[in-house]
């Protein structure tokens, strides 16, 4: 079976990765979770994870009735490393809501006319109208992080970015809208593993990017770009939640929670629409690198 782009993530692995990624991969195979500080040693238990979701499941359905009775405008960012399991979380954030309420922004690479357009506007043509939740799979942070690290924008556009940031953000609190930042943190060993997975499965392999592969090797410089996204960017308007992701099934929870337990909404349980777990879930603190 070929790989695709040439096996470049297992060449990566092979000959590449630093070693003690390398180490950590080889000698934790079979542990469920890599990063030794990590607070859980083990994925959360599957009757657990799947009882603690089909609640949350119902949750979203009362909620997705609010917003809808109410009128309510909702956006949720879904920010973090490529396999940090955003794509995972919006799924089960979305599969038993009508598309028609919840729906999910994945915009591609800017077109030529974009590219001469306020950095913005691309986004904000897709805010929700009344009655709406829109659920952004990457957002205009990429000129924060990725436009940084690949050199897709000047470094006078990334800082005009940092300063409209704030007003942007304020703009659509005073609109009404609610917004909601989940940036998912995943640890180097941890998403190459699951590369390597993407790799080898020919049903997940369209999730690999000519991105993904180069960035392999620009693990630092995506640190540093985060690390001053999320310092210039954790506001009042728009504060950060981070969420440790290297256990799929604590982050899916996790990000439901993180959204639901910010809102006011006709039936809501609290014990199930409860905080996140601190352990894995809060602020920008909580980031590692």
């Amino acid at each position: 079976m070929s790989l695709p782009y040439d096996g470049a993530i297992s060449r990566y692995f092979e000959k590449e990765a630093p070693k003690p990624v390398r180490d950590a991969i080889l000698s934790h195979e079979g542990k469920i979770v890599l990063d030794d500080d990590y607070p859980y040693a083990d994925r959360m238990d599957k009757k657990d994870y799947e009882d603690t979701l089909d609640a949350l499941q119902l949750e979203l359905a009362r909620f997705q009735a609010d917003v809808k009775a109410t009128g309510k405008r909702v956006v949720v960012v879904f920010e973090g490393r490529d396999a940090a399991g955003k794509g995972g979380a919006i799924k089960r954030f979305r599969e038993n809501l009508n598309p028609r309420v919840a729906r999910v922004v994945a915009l591609p690479k800017p077109t030529d006319r974009e590219r001469g357009q306020w950095y913005f506007q691309r986004y904000v043509e897709q805010l929700p109208t009344d009655g709406e939740i829109v659920l952004f799979d990457r957002s205009w942070y990429n000129r924060g992080v990725v436009e940084k690290v690949f050199g897709f924008c000047t470094d006078p556009e990334r800082e005009r970015f940092f300063q409209q940031l704030p007003a942007f953000e304020a703009m659509l609190q005073q609109e009404g809208i609610h917004l909601v930042k989940l940036w998912l943190n995943v640890g180097r060993a941890e998403q190459l593993r699951r590369f390597l997975d993407r790799e080898k499965d020919p049903l997940k392999q369209w999730k690999l990017s000519t991105i993904d592969v180069e960035g392999l090797a620009l693990w630092d410089d995506y640190t540093a770009a985060i690390g001053e996204t999320l310092k210039r960017s954790h506001t009042i308007q728009g504060p950060w939640t981070v969420i440790r992701a290297d256990d799929k099934r604590r982050a899916r929870i996790a990000a439901i929670r993180a959204v639901l337990s910010q809102m006011m909404y006709e039936g809501k349980t609290d014990k199930v629409a409860c905080d996140p777990d601190p352990k894995i879930c809060g602020g920008p603190e909580l980031w590692n690198g």
